[in-house]
């Protein structure tokens, strides 16, 4: 195996075990929920999923910040310190200023530990899309990538990672400017619900609509049948923001209509959720580049 640290940051919302069993380290970020400030750690230990979803369900509000550079900096530096490399996979530089933050931390540790390789990666990947790629850097890894090599194997590859994925509440989706409050107020009305993607710069395009609730998780599924590519060769992680009976669903019918390895349902995090609300349910894969789609 590779000797050398690899990290991402709490917006993977990939559950703990899997990321001990990979030996990948999280980088806390900041949510402030009705206006008490907590850091999410992949444990929810300062905010469980349950107290979070039902403060937002109950009216509360709630917002992030992203990772600062000296929040980097007091973060790498002890590895460093200790004389290992980092390779760092950041959240999508199209919804964040993160990985903008990370470079100029980068940046400086370069100068002040010349003998060690530091590599930030931005994955334009977001939630258990972002997780899933951290996995793959940890498969790479494993099976002996130089950080060099693997580094540019992420660069390479990760526009190959579908996210498709939907929410009920379209209201969460206005406050983050995605849908207008027109949108929102009809949509609700009517039991529209839009699928959106992360595109080839990060962002969160709406791709499609859907009329009600199952109707959009069969449209899930259907987008990643035409986009999967070797299904038989993947992991398939679906997440999920408290509306586990739906993942549930989806899962038993990838099992159904995909000759996957194996389905694993994790948890959205708050810095995903304070934007997306409840009821979001997200699938990735990996297929064709989203390049266009």
């Amino acid at each position: 195996m590779a000797d050398y640290r690899l990290i991402t940051d709490a917006t993977c919302d990939m559950n703990l075990d899997l990321l001990e069993k990979r030996d990948i380290d999280v980088i806390p970020m900041e949510v402030v929920l009705n206006g008490k400030t907590f850091l999410h750690y992949p444990d929810f230990r300062n905010c469980s999923a349950e107290d979070f979803y039902g403060a937002l369900t109950a009216g509360g509000q709630a917002h992030t910040a992203q990772i600062t550079p000296q929040n980097y900096f007091d973060f790498f530096t002890p590895i460093l310190k200790n004389g290992e490399d980092i390779l760092y996979v950041c959240f999508s530089s199209g919804l964040s200023g993160t990985y903008q933050s990370s470079v100029l931390a980068v940046n400086q540790l370069r100068q002040e530990f010349p003998d060690r390789k530091i590599y930030t990666v931005d994955s334009l990947c977001a939630c258990g899309g972002e997780g899933m790629f951290a996995m793959s850097a940890a498969d790479n890894r494993d099976a002996g990538m130089t950080i060099e090599e693997n580094a540019e194997w992420l660069e390479q590859n990760r526009l190959r990672l579908a996210h498709y994925f939907t929410t009920s509440d379209l209201f969460f989706l206005k406050r983050g400017g995605r849908v207008s409050a027109a949108a929102a107020i009809a949509g609700t009305a009517l039991q529209i619900k839009p699928v959106l993607i992360v595109d080839e710069e990060g962002k969160l395009p709406v791709l499609a609509k859907a009329h009600g609730r199952r109707a959009s998780i069969s449209r899930l599924l259907q987008m990643t049948k035409t986009t999967i590519e070797n299904p038989e060769d993947q992991i398939i992680y679906i997440s999920q923001g408290n509306c586990m009976d739906d993942a549930l669903l989806l899962k038993q019918m990838v099992l159904e209509q995909l000759p996957v390895k194996d389905v694993i349902i994790t948890t959205v995090g708050p810095v995903i959720g304070c934007h997306t609300g409840p009821t979001l349910l997200c699938i990735f894969s990996y297929g064709r580049n989203r390049r266009g789609e």
